[in-house]
């Protein structure tokens, strides 16, 4: 579904923020793009989108298509939330009804469904909403618009902590087998529970690139309070006492993204 090929790319005199990478993701699942600030992964995202073009070297493939080409048909299986952005004076139902157009597969009862979900009137002006209350607009648009693959950059930015609860229970009741969502976000703790792979994006080279079954096969995530007994990996001080990783050793334990990220841009190495 996306295919990145020996990508180097830098914006105007700058150094390369990438540099030759290359990357393979299929459909079917919901990914995690995680990274510092300045990683470069909203850059990346925009590279996938098409929304930038790859001046320098290497290549990439969205769904079979060059993104930088701006293909009707790949368009029309895109649909990206950017962090920042402008919705017109308009009501939900008058935007949903401009751009359903757009989308053959535009599921307008789904799209209900959400925002009744979401405790959203379609009958309101966007410029009326807050912030948070737009941001669930769009990721109900998003969810039922029918396209491949969907681009969230930081989609829990603005929500309160029931919004971030509704938003795990559509997103993961929203999807069919064929999808692909990238969720890139700093909230990792918003996402934990809905992601089937994480991607960490460090100095311009992916560090990580998993399914969360793999790693938690492999790996266990604990709280301790004496860490020296368990010869930890990794082990990070929080009140109260330790959060390690170790070797799974027959010991079944839920994913810590938070820990797995700390230790993987910290150099343990998860392969």
């Amino acid at each position: 579904m996306i295919k990145i090929d020996q990508l180097t790319f830098a914006y105007r005199k700058q150094s390369a923020l990438y540099n030759q990478l290359t990357l393979d993701i299929q459909g079917g699942s919901i990914v995690g793009l995680l990274g510092k600030n300045g990683a470069g992964k909203t850059t990346l995202l925009k590279l996938i989108a098409g929304l930038l073009q790859t001046q320098d070297k290497g290549s990439i493939e969205t769904l079979g298509f060059k993104p930088g080409c701006r293909n009707p048909e790949l368009l029309r299986d895109i649909f990206f939330i950017p962090e920042e952005f402008e919705l017109p004076s308009v009501s939900m139902k008058d935007f949903v009804s401009a751009i359903r157009g757009f989308y053959p597969g535009f599921d307008t009862k789904k799209m209900d469904r959400i925002l009744l979900d979401f405790e959203l009137d379609p009958g309101r002006k966007l410029n009326k909403l807050s912030y948070g209350q737009k941001k669930k607009f769009l990721i109900a648009v998003t969810l039922s618009c029918g396209s491949k693959l969907l681009i969230l950059d930081e989609p829990t930015n603005g929500l309160d902590i029931p919004s971030k609860a509704v938003f795990r229970k559509v997103i993961s009741g929203a999807l069919t087998e064929d999808q692909l969502v990238l969720i890139s976000t700093h909230q990792v703790k918003d996402i934990e529970t809905i992601i089937d792979k994480v991607i960490i994006v460090d100095q311009g080279t992916i560090i990580l690139n998993h399914s969360i079954y793999d790693i938690t096969e492999k790996f266990s995530f604990k709280s301790v309070t004496d860490p020296d007994k368990y010869q930890p990996l990794y082990q990070e001080a929080v009140p109260g006492g330790y959060k390690i990783v170790t070797p799974r050793n027959g010991e079944e334990t839920d994913l810590d993204i938070e820990i797995l990220f700390n230790a993987a841009t910290k150099g343990i190495n998860f392969d």
